[in-house]
């Protein structure tokens, strides 16, 4: 298939951004990746000009955002969802490398949408939200600071959606 509508494919939904500078960066980060569905799930802050100012040359992706109030609605209709964790937890998917569940998204993205989960700056997802998602995925960082910025996250996983997509 080809790459351009696989990538057309992945939503990339951001659970409870609460600093609106952060959905502008993950916009941007989408768009360089060729990404384009955005969608947030309860915004602290949407819309709002620190976004668009982020964004630069993405602001179509933030007009073009959906909102809702829950996860389950932001993914309604996905063949697959892989949610964004750094902590280790007990429930949920083991996670999974990103190259690994990147092919994984890619490949599903040949039957249907799919979607990356990002979860809020300060406590990530919920294990509720982390339920929601078949996959799990966790950026290998240094293990005496591993906190990504949510744009860097978006940009990483976007990033490896983009080479697995061009690599079939």
């Amino acid at each position: 298939m080809n790459p351009e509508i696989l990538l057309s494919r992945i939503r990339v939904v951001l659970c409870r951004p609460s600093h609106p500078g952060n959905i502008g960066a993950a916009a941007r980060a989408m768009k360089t990746m060729g990404l384009s569905d955005l969608r947030l799930v309860s915004p602290k802050q949407f819309p709002d000009p620190e976004a668009d100012v982020r964004a630069t040359g993405a602001v179509d992706v933030l007009q073009q955002a959906k909102i809702t109030g829950d996860l389950a609605q932001a993914l309604h209709g996905c063949v697959l969802t892989v949610a964004l964790s750094a902590r280790a937890r007990d429930l949920g998917p083991a996670p999974a490398t990103p190259r690994t569940a990147m092919d994984r998204l890619v490949a599903a993205a040949g039957e249907g949408d799919v979607a990356l989960v990002f979860g809020n700056e300060t406590s990530g997802l919920s294990n509720e939200e982390l339920g929601l998602c078949q996959l799990a995925v966790s950026i290998p960082t240094n293990p005496d600071f591993s906190s990504l910025n949510l744009g860097a996250a978006v940009q990483v996983l976007c990033y490896e959606c983009r080479m697995a997509a061009h690599a079939g």
